[in-house]
């Protein structure tokens, strides 16, 4: 790795050198829309929504961003991301992972195309010589994806207290005290919609028989599209496929 290797040398760069209040990013990464995938977002709001933090922690709503959050990676000493992740355990687990098993976890067993995509975000900051000092992975075991326009599952909705009270711990080691809000903010569903507000997400849900739940209806039951399974004959290996065959005709002409 780049990083690790100046840092072996003596080399430093601005994005390596913590100071005594070091620049921390916590992040909630993943899909409101699909169930358990908003696990990430869900929690970032929740943490936000009933604590303070000082002025050196930011608290960003990552989404599915992919590499638009590589600017704001390099300039974290300190990196808490949370996330639904596929650790193969039974579903609404809590895992934490820390430093360099990070990335790891993120792109061994994705659960969606986002995690890909935040794996390749930390190699790119690593690359250009900002990388998180110290980062945290806390993830939860999805229960249910399958489901557009769901909301979080029972077992990994009862994770958000315990996953943020794991951050809260972390971050007090660095000397990060956070503080408890006397009310917590209120979510503005007049401008963001209902999906700001979990509860109001899933109180407003439309039911099975008028909602489609594998995806947006106006393309799956409309007459423009036509899906279907489709089998492709492959000889031998998905590898030694001619990926070239669309020039035969041109080859065969030059035969002729």
């Amino acid at each position: 790795m780049v990083c690790k290797l100046l840092k072996a040398i003596g080399f430093v760069t601005q994005g390596l050198q913590m100071s005594d209040t070091p620049s921390v990013l916590i992040l909630g990464i993943g899909n409101l829309l699909w169930a358990d995938e908003g696990f990430g977002v869900r929690a970032l709001e929740t943490l936000q929504r009933n604590y303070r933090f000082p002025s050196n922690v930011r608290l960003m709503d990552g989404g599915t961003q992919g590499i638009y959050l590589v600017q704001h990676i390099r300039e974290a000493d300190v990196l808490v991301v949370f996330d639904a992740v596929d650790y193969g355990l039974p579903g609404g687990s809590l895992k934490r992972v820390e430093g360099d098993q990070v990335p790891k976890f993120l792109g061994a067993k994705k659960v969606s195309l986002h995690q890909t995509g935040f794996q390749e975000v930390l190699a790119m900051a690593e690359m250009l010589g900002d990388y998180p000092e110290h980062l945290l992975l806390v993830g939860v075991q999805p229960v249910e994806l399958e489901d557009f326009g769901g909301s979080l599952r029972c077992e990994v909705r009862q994770q958000i207290e315990p996953a943020i009270e794991l951050v809260l711990n972390y971050l007090a080691d660095f000397g990060i005290e956070a503080e408890r809000r006397d009310r917590p903010l209120t979510p503005d569903t007049l401008v963001q919609g209902a999906i700001s507000d979990m509860h109001a997400y899933e109180a407003e849900r439309p039911s099975n028989e008028s909602a489609c739940r594998a995806g947006d209806a106006r393309v799956l039951k409309s007459d423009a599209f036509k899906l279907a399974y489709r089998p492709v004959d492959l000889s031998g290996s998905a590898v030694s496929v001619d990926v070239d065959a669309h020039l035969d005709k041109y080859r065969q002409a030059e035969t002729d």
